[in-house]
């Protein structure tokens, strides 16, 4: 399916963002590793740690990049508050990801609610 106008805007707005994003110290990142290149791939996002797992939801979902990365290899890291921690990332389609916004950081889901066109709901469960 063709992106957009509204796809293509977001998806150029998020690659200035998330450049800058990324850089910011205590910016919770996934890393995931490049389908094709091997090479680490990292991502700002939002979510929220509850116990060992780290739950968001992916705004795009399998348009997503980062999304098409986990189904090749969910072997990923996740930087909380500064730190890394290895996991397994799970994608949900089962799970109302509108649901699961309610129990994460209302600042992302801004975000995801404006201009996710299909959600997803990611887990991580956290092995360190």
């Amino acid at each position: 399916m063709a992106d957009t106008v509204r796809d293509r805007v977001t998806k150029t707005f998020q690659r200035y963002v998330n450049t800058v994003m990324r850089r910011v110290p205590f910016q919770t990142l996934l890393e995931t590793t490049g389908r094709t290149s091997g090479e680490p791939r990292t991502t700002p996002l939002g979510g929220r740690r509850i116990g060992d797992q780290f739950w968001f939801v992916s705004e795009f979902g399998d348009k997503s990049q980062y999304i098409r990365n986990i189904q090749a290899d969910p072997s990923v890291r996740v930087r909380l508050k500064g730190r890394w921690h290895r996991g397994t990332a799970h994608l949900l389609p089962d799970d109302d990801a509108r649901a699961r916004m309610r129990s994460l950081p209302a600042l992302n889901n801004v975000g995801v609610r404006t201009f996710g066109t299909n959600l997803l709901t990611v887990r991580v469960d956290l092995i360190d």
